[in-house]
């Protein structure tokens, strides 16, 4: 067989042993071992131990628990009920306010959890019923949810973004600079259609609109605004060259417990304990598919698949955008069968020097990658974020959901089209605060 063939043959074999629902980690580990025997012989497998923990020696790894820590404390604590009631005070009597500040709230507690599912289920608890309470439809008011938690994987900082580059070996703080303007983007398209489907008729005629005093107003900021430095510290830190991300994350997450425990005396040690026993759980699963992936990686690349992808799709000679194309159908595609992290440490490193090449900046690529991902969490056949909402509101069926959701999904493939015009939306920040990237 060809390597085309038997990239093929790898491809199908790992989507078949995926739709079984084992774990990916266990899944990407079992077609490697398999089409190393294969292929290149059973003695190949020998060294397979060393290959998988050799793709968990990079120290960077270690701001992925620490950031997970940070989140899984603030998705334990009453934060994002603060952090959505003083978005609505103050936005909640703009036209499709509520919508607004849902949306508002989803932004923030996705940079202050760095997960898509938490900040549905932490914004979409109180803020589906309180739409619909509000008068307005349902399928607005768990679309707006179910799109806004999707920020969680894009605006820094992100888990997603630090796997990227780990994966592919660019700067983490880079990379997060490079987030924060496109994330804000987004949030922002997100906010107008919101604004136009309420006054279209998403709720706008009907909506019970509530006043505030300056008072009640100012009542919750002093709960969200030191959350808010955390991040904004972080951020500063990293674009400064002041710290590593794993010494930006490791302090990040001991002052968020820290704040946590303070502001919302979570202090007891059965509470404690419920935050790093989660965060465990969730950072051993994404390692184990860390080393998984540089398994599979391995495998692709000692059977020639990696570098004759490569070579076939240079060999096209086609103008570069069609080849940007091709291969945003391709991350659409994979996007709707598996989570972002696999999507990424699977194909980032194939797809990055192609895109090199075709004279695309990496750190710009990143944002698009990840916006394709933000799609796959909002559409069948996986779309994990309509599974969550679908939890909260069990009366809302599914398919309303996704109605109200595939707006949201056209403003993100508008986004893509906007980076692809103006690449400096995601290149201008980290250019201007760490120089042009070598």
């Amino acid at each position: 067989m060809s390597p085309l063939e038997i990239g093929l043959a790898i491809a199908a074999a790992t989507l078949l042993v995926l739709a079984t629902g084992i774990p990916i980690a266990f899944g990407l580990g079992f077609v490697s071992l398999l089409f190393l025997a294969l292929f290149d012989g059973v003695g190949s497998i020998n060294f397979t131990g060393e290959l998988f923990f050799s793709g968990l020696t990079d120290f960077t790894l270690v701001a992925i628990p620490m950031f997970i820590v940070m989140g899984t404390a603030i998705a334990s604590s009453p934060a994002g009920s603060d952090l959505y009631g003083a978005l609505e005070r103050w936005l909640g009597r703009l036209p499709g306010g509520l919508v607004i500040s849902n949306i508002g709230a989803c932004t923030i507690f996705s940079a202050l959890s760095g997960s898509s599912p938490a900040t549905c289920a932490a914004i979409g608890k109180m803020g589906i019923p309180e739409m619909r309470r509000r008068g307005y439809s349902d399928a607005l008011a768990a679309g707006s949810i179910a799109a806004g938690g999707t920020l969680g994987i894009l605006v820094p900082p992100s888990v997603t973004l630090i796997v990227y580059g780990i994966a592919t070996g660019t700067s983490i703080g880079r990379l997060f600079i490079a987030g924060l303007v496109p994330g804000l983007m987004l949030a922002g398209l997100f906010m107008l259609w919101a604004w136009y489907a309420s006054r279209r008729g998403g709720g706008a005629g009907g909506v019970v609109t509530v006043r505030y005093t300056w008072r009640e107003k100012l009542a919750l900021l002093p709960r969200v605004l030191p959350f808010l430095a955390i991040v904004a510290g972080i951020l500063y830190v990293l674009y400064g060259g002041i710290a590593t991300p794993s010494e930006a994350a490791g302090v990040g997450a001991a002052l968020t417990v820290l704040l946590v425990a303070v502001a919302y005396r979570r202090w007891r040690p059965r509470q404690i304990w419920d935050i790093f026993a989660a965060s465990m759980r969730e950072s051993v699963m994404i390692m184990m598919i860390i080393a998984a992936s540089a398994l599979f990686s391995y495998t692709l690349s000692t059977l020639f698949v990696t570098q004759s992808v490569a070579e076939l799709i240079v060999d096209l000679d086609a103008n570069r955008w069609v080849v940007l194309a091709i291969v945003n159908v391709f991350l659409l595609i994979t996007g709707f069968f598996l989570p972002p992290v696999a999507v990424i440490l699977m194909t980032a490193p194939i797809l990055l020097p192609i895109i090199e090449a075709a004279g695309f900046d990496p750190y710009w690529f990143a944002i698009v990658m990840t916006i394709n991902m933000e799609i796959g969490l909002i559409t069948p056949p996986v779309g994990l974020n309509l599974y969550v909402i679908n939890g909260i509101a069990p009366d809302v069926p599914l398919a309303r959901i996704l109605a109200g959701a595939l707006p949201f999904v056209l403003t993100m493939v508008l986004g893509i089209v906007l980076l692809c015009v103006f690449p400096g939306i995601a290149t201008w920040l980290p250019d201007l605060l760490m120089g042009p990237a070598g």
